[in-house]
């Protein structure tokens, strides 16, 4: 029996869908536009892929560039906290080394600004022995040495003469509060910069023949120590039947009513000894540090042992002269 007719109006596009495949049979195959549906859909599966890959790719370098810059960030900040805490460091070696200090840093203690201090200070290191004897060393013959000064033109004397203290320095500090409260000194420390050689030339007295029956109170550093230390001496008051006048001791208080005066004699037989000292102090929960020295340089004292030794007297002539010494 035959098959029966399709139906027409069973499906109404089947006719409209074969011509239009009809139509679309560019090729002849007898696939009609479906040939072109796939591979259409092919180009256009393809396009979207780069699309998606070309998106994929921009995204990963903006990734990757934000990475680096959060990573250039970081690096410089560390690197500027690690310069930061490098240029604050108080024990930076900078600085020359401290011998003989007793496991102090070589470098002064970081400290408040002078002006922020409770306390004032003044230095005098032309101090010398009963007002009127003191050593300078000078690389110059005798003929070449003009007289000794006075001692209030002790520093010009020297400065011009590129004198050096022999065999001993004698320091004065005077120290005084800002107000009427207490600040209290709770020691003195002793800080060799360097020691060498003696200095070459000669010894020359500024001794007259003056003198006094008063030996202050102070403190005496032996320069030549390992680890020197301000001992602080008795004074004594030989026109009062030897009173004796009591060492300062630390801790001591100070304040604007009540100043003090320091007196350090340091001494040095063997070497050619640069150094200064440091002052520790508190007040009021504020503690704080000030340096001691020749302003702004190490104080400068070399041994004179075995030099040549003069002092200003009169010659065999009968003219006032440098002579040795030991002809006085």
């Amino acid at each position: 029996m035959p098959a029966p007719a399709p139906d027409a109006e069973a499906d109404p596009d089947r006719g409209r869908d074969t011509d239009a495949d009809a139509d679309d049979d560019e090729d002849g195959d007898g696939n009609g536009g479906r040939d072109r549906d796939r591979y259409g859909d092919r180009a256009g599966s393809a396009h979207r892929r780069r699309r998606v890959f070309a998106s994929t790719t921009a995204v990963c370098a903006l990734l990757v560039l934000t990475v680096a810059g959060l990573s250039a960030l970081s690096d410089g900040h560390s690197s500027g906290t690690d310069t930061s805490s490098r240029s604050m460091s108080p024990g930076g070696t900078t600085g020359p080394t401290a011998a003989g200090a007793s496991g102090r840093s070589a470098q002064p203690p970081a400290t408040e600004p002078a002006a922020d201090q409770p306390l004032t200070w003044s230095v005098d290191p032309l101090v010398w022995d009963k007002g009127c004897d003191h050593d300078y060393v000078l690389d110059k013959p005798s003929a070449q040495v003009p007289p000794p000064p006075l001692p209030q033109d002790a520093e010009m004397w020297a400065a011009t003469q590129g004198a050096v203290h022999g065999r001993q320095t004698k320091v004065q500090i005077s120290v005084q509060g800002r107000s009427s409260t207490a600040v209290v000194l709770k020691a003195i420390h002793v800080r060799v910069v360097s020691r060498g050689t003696p200095a070459d030339g000669n010894a020359y007295s500024m001794g007259q023949g003056c003198g006094s029956d008063l030996t202050p109170r102070r403190f005496t550093v032996n320069l030549d120590q390992d680890r020197p230390l301000a001992q602080p001496k008795d004074g004594a008051n030989g026109a009062d039947s030897g009173h004796t006048i009591p060492a300062v001791r630390f801790p001591y208080r100070v304040s604007a009513e009540d100043p003090e005066v320091l007196e350090v004699h340091a001494t040095t037989q063997a070497y050619d000894t640069r150094w200064y000292l440091e002052l520790d102090w508190s007040s009021q929960g504020r503690t704080g540090t000030i340096r001691i020295d020749d302003d702004g340089r190490p104080f400068h004292t070399t041994s004179i042992k075995d030099m040549p030794h003069y002092w200003y007297g009169r010659n065999d002539a009968g003219k006032r002269a440098w002579v040795p010494l030991d002809s006085y």
